[in-house]
């Protein structure tokens, strides 16, 4: 895996950031969690007055092996039928897109079927889908490195553009089982309690979907074991075992991200548990991240709790795509606002009364 050089902003500025929020001309502290979002992006940018350009947002599909166990409602079809919904505007996400201004970037990097014709869609598939993590390793550490090197280069690509603030978003179905694992892995949680309905499973469903994401863990840990290769014994083996294309693809988008000092808006939980896996290899990552809302899906909360994270919004939605953390880019927009258009007491010739 490549590595990258990630640093945490300099705490240097903090203090001046603080006194530019403080005294602008309202109540100490009255703007609540748009004064805390204004510092991390200031200090993400390293100035006391931020801007956002370009925002873009990369959707990307890949196909999982496990699939074929039944884990999820929606047969995989649905992944390439998506895929070429979004590229005649229709899915929720280019509502979105469209509406907060964001290019949009249609990647295939694992969907398991022939898009490579159908435009609007970039073609980066690393392979038509992932192997079956019940009996074996999602992926191969090449492939692995690959999906790694493919979101770096996607984020390469916007940042060439101007972009300094990304939105990550995928489509694959079944991916809230590979999502669940690394939950449960990386934060030590039993597993049930990582285990949702994902797109609409019921009761039956869900305790089929605990046995076979179960047995997946019990078969990991033995294969494991009989790994004498250093790296397999690190949180690369768990992102590598059970992770799709397009999951992968994101983590290396969003450290990426992180090492070129852009802002990264984090979505549900699909892309919550990338976030996870991104920060368990590069913990720094973290500072960049803005996480756009909690979802309905079982465990997303807890695993927001993992890293602290303090959603903006929190709407019901499970749609993934990215569809959450774009429904919160206006926040944004409006902490970025609050620095560079508020008055402060001095120039309004208000008495600071604190």
């Amino acid at each position: 895996m490549r590595a990258f050089k990630i640093e945490k902003p300099d705490e240097t500025i903090r203090a001046a950031i603080q006194e530019k929020i403080d005294n602008l001309n309202k109540p100490k502290g009255s703007l609540g969690r748009l004064e805390t979002l204004a510092m991390q992006i200031c200090m993400v940018q390293q100035t006391l007055s931020p801007q956002l350009h370009h925002p873009c947002h990369l959707l990307l599909g890949g196909d999982h092996g496990i699939e074929r166990e039944g884990v999820s409602v929606s047969p995989r079809d649905v992944t390439w039928q998506q895929m070429i919904n979004f590229t005649h505007g229709g899915g929720g996400v280019n509502m979105f897109c469209r509406q907060h201004g964001f290019k949009l970037r249609i990647v295939d990097v694992g969907v398991d079927h022939d898009l490579s014709s159908v435009p609007g869609i970039l073609n980066r598939k690393i392979a038509y889908g992932t192997k079956n993590f019940l009996y074996e390793p999602a992926m191969s550490e090449e492939e692995f490195d690959k999906a790694i090197d493919t979101g770096a280069a996607l984020v390469d690509d916007c940042y060439a553009e101007g972009c300094n603030i990304l939105c990550i978003g995928e489509m694959g179905i079944a991916n809230t089982s590979p999502s669940s694992i690394w939950m449960h892995i990386f934060g030590q949680i039993p597993l049930d309690e990582c285990i949702g309905a994902g797109a609409g499973l019921n009761a039956p469903g869900i305790q089929h979907k605990k046995e076979v994401l179960h047995a997946a863990v019990e078969n990991f840990l033995t294969w494991r074991k009989n790994i004498s290769h250093s790296t397999f014994h690190t949180p690369h083996s768990t992102l590598c075992y059970f992770g799709g294309f397009e999951m992968v693809t994101a983590i290396g988008a969003m450290l990426r991200a992180a090492e070129r000092k852009m802002l990264v808006m984090v979505d549900g939980f699909i892309m919550t548990a990338c976030a996870l896996g991104a920060t368990q290899l590069y913990p720094q990552a973290l500072s960049y991240m803005i996480f756009g809302h909690c979802g309905d899906e079982s465990g997303h909360k807890r695993m927001l709790d993992l890293m602290h994270a303090e959603p903006l919004l929190h709407l019901g939605m499970r749609l993934g795509e990215g569809t959450g953390a774009l429904c919160s880019y206006p926040i944004i927009v409006s902490a970025v606002n609050m620095m560079n258009e508020m008055n402060n007491f001095e120039n309004a010739n208000i008495t600071k009364y604190f």
